[in-house]
């Protein structure tokens, strides 16, 4: 099992030299990855969101161990080809660190309501499908540089539990972010029906302080740390300093 940080770029964390300087911290404490949510838009009180791509690419410069991505971005509100060039230069500017996070979105806080963007969630599932497929035939030589990982940058699919469909379309890809699991019997279950590690992630996000035991034996193999949609640098480092692996080089 590997750990991680998983927090908002919002508010206070929409900073990037702020979020790189938290991802460096959490690389010197011990822990395995530093993740960070995809969004243009929040719903209030949270105001200020950062673009993704241009704040891990500022993580990337300042961490050289762990894995970094983002967890998750909704494939239909991307032009793929565009998507392949940032992937690819953030995967060779981290030294092949990066795992892309996919999933099918929503609009719970007003995401949709811009210009073109296909609102239908059974339009936007086969836009996800569709984009993957393009998007590993990008990286795998249709458009060059192709990326520093081999055969692909991992993807992580995510879906909220206990909705089947996510489920068959991870199990074509490298791992599965459940949603909203009711607890780690549910992750036993659902680890159950996907290929078995170390091939394959299964990934959940648990609150600071809470045991990851329980969902390492359900099967998990990364458990991320999280904070909800207003965190705050004072409560992201307390997590960091606090993890048991704090100072020994792996979490």
């Amino acid at each position: 099992m590997r750990r991680g940080i998983f927090v908002a770029p919002f508010d206070e964390l929409s900073d990037p030299r702020l979020l790189a300087e938290l991802a460096h911290e959490t690389e010197r404490a011990g822990w395995d990855g530093f993740f960070i949510w995809d969004h243009v838009r929040y719903t209030t009180p949270r105001s200020e969101v950062a673009d993704p791509w241009v704040a891990l690419s500022a993580i990337a410069m300042r961490t050289e161990r762990v894995r970094i991505g983002p967890l998750v971005t909704p494939l239909s509100r991307r032009r793929v080809h565009k998507l392949a060039r940032e992937t690819v230069t953030l995967d060779r500017l981290c030294g092949g660190r990066l795992t892309l996070g996919v999933g099918l979105g929503s609009d719970n806080h007003g995401e949709l309501d811009f210009p073109g963007e296909v609102t239908e969630p059974k339009a936007r599932a086969k836009l996800l499908d569709e984009g993957l497929e393009r998007l590993d035939a990008y990286w795998a030589g249709e458009l060059l540089p192709r990326p520093v990982q081999q055969p692909r940058i991992p993807v992580w699919v995510a879906g909220r539990y206990p909705a089947r469909p996510p489920l068959r379309r991870a199990a074509r890809w490298d791992g599965f972010f459940p949603i909203e699991l009711p607890g780690p019997d549910a992750l036993r279950d659902i680890a159950a029906q996907l290929p078995p590690a170390p091939a394959f992630d299964l990934v959940v996000q648990i609150a600071a302080g809470e045991d990851p035991g329980p969902w390492a034996d359900a099967g998990a193999t990364w458990v991320l740390t999280k904070f909800g949609a207003a965190p705050t640098a004072a409560e992201v480092r307390a997590a960091i300093s606090s993890s048991p692996a704090a100072g020994t080089g792996r979490a």
